[in-house]
């Protein structure tokens, strides 16, 4: 069995796996020409032959034990009917803004949604075929409460205002966008899964400004309702959640969902989270991440000092090597390549 999967059934590595967070993208200069090649980043996400490419650049580069999809979370609502694009420098754009019962009733079914989503279940089957061996798949999705953010307001935003005053103004029908989307988001992973992921990552970019009860109510929930539809039909797939920003609220969080893994933000402790979120249902919980980003832009010392932390402290447990976040345009390919070389080799 691959590494990567192993742990995620909570076997420990003397070596532990290791993969980044858009771990395919702008600091590759491999990846800024294919980007270029396409035309647009919509393009490059619907185009399997580039999406694929750009998927298995850094594991071509670096020697990953994991390939993560290269794809959007906006591509969900892109296919639920709302218009997608992107600015450059300025980020996404969706319109016309879903902020109301009548948006809703502008969005199309679930069942609609493969026409356009088509292309990238092709880049997952074309990826699989395609890993070097012990390389895993991953899939992945926006969870429902942060792609509810970025249809509300048609754009992201510091705070996710918008979607927090439909949430308070009108509960009723902001919980019929969020069971939409919790219901998109089984038929995407699922279609996902079929086509060859080995892996489904759950991003919950915004989970951690909720207050505790709406944090139950639109993170916990919609996230246990999918990883349990996932389990029920693909027992052996395991699901990492990353709930990020959400603070102690990580284990209840990872009491609550079932998940296999759990994704750290920078700021959790790696002691606490061993002790609260390392025992799952019947073996360890794997625990992945925390590493700051920043670190592969920096390099030298403080990267070699602050992952020899995390390896020390998570020694003898199932844990994932990865950041807190993503990778910045500004990281240096050759501090990704000494992290990998930490890992593998020490120091």
């Amino acid at each position: 069995m691959k590494k990567l999967l192993r742990v995620l059934r909570g076997e420990p590595a003397e070596v532990p796996p290791i993969w980044l967070m858009r771990q395919a993208g702008r600091y590759l200069p491999e990846y800024r020409e294919v980007r270029r090649r396409a035309g647009s980043f919509l393009d490059l996400c619907y185009t399997p032959e580039l999406a694929g490419e750009v998927t298995l650049q850094p594991v071509w580069r670096f020697g990953f034990d994991a390939a993560i999809l290269f794809a959007d979370i906006l591509l969900v609502p892109h296919a639920l009917g709302q218009d997608l694009s992107f600015v450059e420098g300025e980020g996404p754009r969706l319109a016309p803004p879903v902020m109301d019962q009548e948006g809703l009733g502008r969005l199309r079914p679930v069942e609609a949604m493969d026409t356009r989503l088509a292309p990238v279940y092709e880049t997952v089957r074309r990826v699989r075929r395609s890993l070097p061996a012990g390389v895993t798949l991953i899939g992945f999705a926006g969870a429902p409460w942060t792609v509810a953010t970025y249809m509300v307001a048609g754009r992201g935003s510091p705070d996710q205002a918008a979607a927090r005053a439909w949430m308070y103004r009108d509960r009723e029908s902001f919980d019929r966008l969020i069971q939409l989307l919790t219901e998109a988001t089984i038929h995407y992973l699922g279609r996902q899964i079929e086509a060859g992921a080995e892996v489904v990552k759950l991003f919950d970019t915004w989970a951690g400004m909720l207050p505790e009860a709406m944090f139950r109510r639109y993170v916990i929930a919609p996230a246990r309702r999918i990883v349990g539809a996932l389990q029920a039909r693909w027992p052996e797939v395991p699901v990492i959640g990353f709930p990020r920003g959400a603070g102690v609220g990580y284990a209840t969080y990872a009491r609550r969902v079932g998940v296999s893994g759990v994704a750290l933000d920078t700021s959790v402790p790696l002691a606490w989270a061993r002790r609260e979120l390392g025992e799952g249902p019947g073996r360890p919980r794997a625990i992945q991440g925390n590493l700051d980003p920043m670190l592969l832009v920096t390099g030298g010392e403080a990267l070699r000092r602050e992952a020899g932390r995390a390896l020390r402290r998570m020694a003898g447990s199932p844990y994932i090597v990865n950041l807190g976040h993503g990778i910045t345009p500004e990281a240096r390919p050759e501090h990704v390549a000494s992290l990998v070389r930490y890992v593998r080799e020490g120091w």
